[in-house]
């Protein structure tokens, strides 16, 4: 029986059921070898050798294989079909050769497939290969590189930057997007103007609305209206003046569906459409993938398959009729670069099955499968017409025109099953316009003065009998990215590859270089600092267009056109040259170097034209850039005389320092620490070096709704700041006190007898300031009782019960931990993802993280064997008996 590898049990349990008991299926569980994580893994200065290590927990999966090979000589890897997949295969061959587990008589062959289906599988199996070598090559310049650049940029910054944890190849070019993308938002200033809408009734009575364009015969551009002078003169004009239909212009358009998704289009339009992070969206995909649902989820080709055209366009016309299904099968040009990595599309393995027909349990596995059959059968469907219409109505002058837009469907075609999600305004040309004829004399219509009351006394101006409004708008800086959007325009760049998006987004975020907010990416001032840095010292290597050329010349080698090892000499020449240039600088060179280099954000121009860097505070020193292990700020250079500080994004910065106001004569400060914001009493100062402080509540991993750095208020932080909260003397002496700490709420009580105080968790943040005398004892009393029971005992409850464990037994749940929330079962606690909530855990996700923690494979419990039966005239002899069971059962 040939040994097939996979990558995952999963996968190995699907494939094994297509194959049958003629193949043994096994799971490598990932990556088997890995660079250790030490200097020396890679030698530049011998041929850049590089040195792998099998990790702890591989060893096992490696040894099973091998143990697996001793009766079967023939070693089919079949791992995911692109690089890192190529990778994991050529990773298994070399260490099942260097523990003489393939032998020179030993098949060994390369299999792919794109879906997990038994067709897929069984006819990989009649086309074997060998390991692809220029795909394993890229792998190990990509890996090489990636590792040169950690491993020698990272202790600069650990040096030279107090608090930064890292650098990377991809991960830092990304980072640069977001913190310029921040400071274009900080350097915008807003511009006024005015737009001037009118609400219109046809003789018909039907109203529909119409924009200024022309005014005085003169056509408006943008900015044309610039205060709310020119708008209420604009209003006059048109209110004044009796206005006809000039101009009706009907035009057929036509839309036609999006390609069929791959890696990044299908996590744009989860994070659009579910608010889905890259990771989870990936993670969701790789389910469906391994449950042979879709197909390979990790591609840059937008090409289908000609069966699954064929099969689409039959589906599409079953559901909807033949008028949905155009003359001939749409072709969607694969973009790909190198032909070797251009997979097909993400699309269902099986066309006719919709989300609504599938056993599937988990939420986020039955949109994203609704998501992507929508899509796949979208693409092939005939094209949306439509009708565009453009009115022009005006006085019989022409001196004042208004213009009216909108569409009408005449046939859905594609859209009666999906559209694209949008990261933008939805265009005025979707409105639906009445009948409207040439000619016709029009009304003044009332209604639109509810949009006056929206727009507030300084944001409108309204004519006299309601109809013409004048709405005031501001320009707007560019937004803040978002997940899809990072992933778009990474992808417009050429800055890493489908692949990898996931991974260096999550990577910036567990760095703290960058948070999210509202699905919105901020980066923090750490991240900042890190980026603006290497934007100095290391500029080429963090150019988009020199990544982007990096990442060509490693699909370059993929494509057998290039040798890697020439690409990593040509590489680490000139970046082990920057390298030593930058080691010799002391700390304070570069933090001048960073002041002047962020100095037209850190100190803009005073209103009153002062001296920006003079300090706010003793008004004698002046401001300059600092470092701590929490990132950059901002202080004094009179300190310790003078203590100020604020951070590198400015006073009143979303989520960081301010004043909140004043109580009983002391400064009410937010403040942002080691451990996350925080409110204080006044300043720290040498005779008062620890103010009273309090940290911000938090329910679980997020800060309680209405308590976090943007909402507090100085009344709240006031009552914060009465913490630690005193109940009350207990019966037994001693005071009781309530009090938030690191871990959450709690109440604290020590007897006159006890050596240490008796701490008990309070399940609400809030109780801390309501919990009375009686609670207080009981809760105490209990703990005293039970002083073997903490945490646990007091969020005892489960979040969610799922169940009893489908193939070993036992309870599996998921808990509220200190850390946040944790699916537990028997002894195992298997942590889950940030933006995993504890609702929407399924016994299947349960079980995948319970597996991925023990690192096996969950069986059925096997049934105790069955002893032979002894003959009615044999002797029993016991002993024997024993050794021979248990000889069956370490056979076993």
């Amino acid at each position: 029986m040939p040994v097939v590898v996979v990558e995952s049990p999963a996968k190995a349990k699907t494939i094994n059921k297509y194959l049958g008991s003629d193949y043994t299926v096994l799971a490598s569980y990932g990556h088997v070898r890995d660079l250790p994580a030490k200097n020396g893994s890679v030698e530049p200065d011998d041929d850049f050798a590089m040195t792998w290590e099998v990790g702890n927990d591989s060893k096992k999966h490696v040894r099973a294989i091998a143990e697996a090979l001793k009766n079967d000589n023939a070693l089919i890897l079949a791992t995911d079909p692109d690089r890192e997949g190529e990778a994991i295969s050529w990773h298994l061959q070399e260490a099942l050769t260097k523990r003489r587990s393939i032998k020179k008589d030993t098949a060994v062959s390369r299999v792919t497939f794109n879906a997990i289906t038994k067709d897929a599988v069984t006819e990989a199996m009649r086309n074997p290969r060998q390991v692809d070598m220029p795909l394993v090559e890229a792998y190990l310049a990509r890996r090489a590189l990636d590792y040169l650049v950690g491993f020698n940029l990272s202790p600069v910054l650990w040096r030279k930057l107090p608090g930064a944890r890292s650098a990377g190849r991809v991960q830092s070019v990304c980072l640069r997007l977001i913190v310029e993308r921040e400071m274009e938002i900080e350097a915008f200033r807003p511009q006024e103007y005015w737009s001037v809408r009118a609400h219109l009734a046809t003789p018909r009575g039907q109203s529909f609305e119409a924009r200024l364009t022309v005014l005085g015969g003169e056509k408006l551009d943008k900015f044309s209206l610039g205060n709310a002078t020119s708008a209420e003169l604009a209003v006059q004009a048109v209110t004044s003046r009796k206005m006809s239909v000039l101009s009706v212009e009907a035009k057929p358009a036509a839309r036609n569906p999006s390609a069929p998704f791959m890696t990044s289009t299908l996590q744009q339009e989860a994070s659009r459409k579910f608010g889905m992070g890259a990771r989870q969206c990936m993670n969701t995909a790789q389910r469906l993938y391994e449950a042979g649902l879709i197909t390979y989820m990790r591609t840059d080709g937008i090409d289908m398959a000609p069966e699954a055209v064929q099969e689409a366009r039959a589906e599409i016309e079953t559901r909807y009729g033949k008028e949905y299904v155009p003359s001939e099968p749409r072709i969607y040009k694969n973009k790909a670069k190198n032909a070797q990595e251009a997979h097909e599309c993400i699309r269902p393995t099986d066309m006719s099955r919709d989300a609504k027909s599938l056993k599937v349990s988990e939420e986020d596995q039955r949109k994203l499968y609704d998501l992507i059959w929508k899509r796949t059968l979208a693409c092939q469907m005939a094209g949306a017409r439509m009708e565009r219409t453009t009115v022009d109505i005006g006085s019989s002058d022409k001196q004042v025109v208004l213009r009216a837009t909108g569409q009408v469907v005449l046939f859905d075609g594609f859209m009666r099953v999906y559209e694209e999600g949008r990261d933008d305004v939805v265009d005025e040309d979707d409105n639906r316009l009445p009948q409207i004829m040439e000619g016709e004399n029009l009304k003044f219509a009332a209604s639109i003065a509810a949009q006056a009351e929206k727009a507030g006394p300084e944001g409108a101006r309204l004519s006299g009998d309601g109809a013409t409004l004048a709405l005031q708008h501001h320009t707007q800086p560019p937004p803040r990215y978002t997940e899809a959007t990072l992933v778009k325009r990474m992808e417009e760049l050429g800055i890493g590859r489908p692949s990898t998006y996931a991974s260096v987004i999550t990577t910036i975020q567990d760095r703290e270089y960058v948070r999210k907010d509202k699905n919105r990416l901020f980066p923090e001032d750490k991240g900042r600092i890190v980026t603006i840095f290497l934007l100095n010292f290391f500029k080429r290597y963090v150019e988009y267009d020199f990544t982007a050329a990096l990442e060509n010349q490693l699909d370059d080698v993929s494509a057998g056109e290039k040798d890697y090892k020439a690409l990593l000499d040509s590489f680490w020449r000139d970046f082990s040259a920057a390298i030593s240039e930058t080691s010799d600088l002391r700390i304070s060179e570069v933090l001048d170097v960073l002041d002047e280099a962020l100095a037209p954000q850190l100190y803009p121009p005073r209103d009153d034209g002062g001296d920006p860097r003079q300090c706010p505070k003793c008004g004698a020193g002046q401001l300059h850039l600092k470092t701590s292990r929490t990132g950059g700020f901002v202080g004094c250079g009179n300190y310790p005389e003078c203590n100020y500080t604020r951070p590198i994004s400015g006073e009143g910065a979303e989520g960081y320092e301010r004043v909140l106001g004043e109580d009983d004569g002391d400064e009410i400060h937010l403040k942002s620490g080691r451990f996350g914001p925080y409110v204080q009493r006044g300043e720290a100062t040498p005779e008062n070096k620890k103010p009273p402080r309090s940290s911000l509540p938090k329910q679980g991993k997020d800060y309680l709704p209405g308590w976090g750095p943007n909402d507090v208020t100085l009344e709240q932080a006031v009552t914060l700041l009465t913490l630690p909260r005193e109940i009350g003397q207990h019966p037994d002496g001693g005071m009781v006190s309530s009090n938030l700490g690191r871990f959450g709420p709690y109440i604290m009580h020590q007897r006159p007898d006890e050596e240490k105080p008796v701490y008990v968790n309070l399940k609400e943040t809030l109780d801390v300031f309501e919990v009375g005398m009686n609670r207080a004892v009981e809760m105490l009393a209990e703990k005293r009782a039970n002083p073997g029971r903490g945490r646990s005992s007091a969020a005892a409850k489960p979040l969610k019960e799922l169940g009893e464990h489908p193939s070993e037994g036992g309870p599996v749940n998921v808990m509220d931990g200190r850390y946040g929330p944790y699916v537990k079962w028997g002894k195992v606690n298997a942590t889950l993802a940030k933006d995993i909530e504890a609702k929407d855990v399924t016994m299947e996700m349960a079980v995948a993280l319970i597996t991925e923690k023990t690192g096996k494979t969950a069986s059925k419990k096997k049934a105790p064997a069955k002893k032979k039966a002894v003959p009615k005239n044999a002797t029993a002899k016991k002993a024997p008996a024993k050794k021979t069971a248990k000889k069956s059962a370490s056979e076993d």
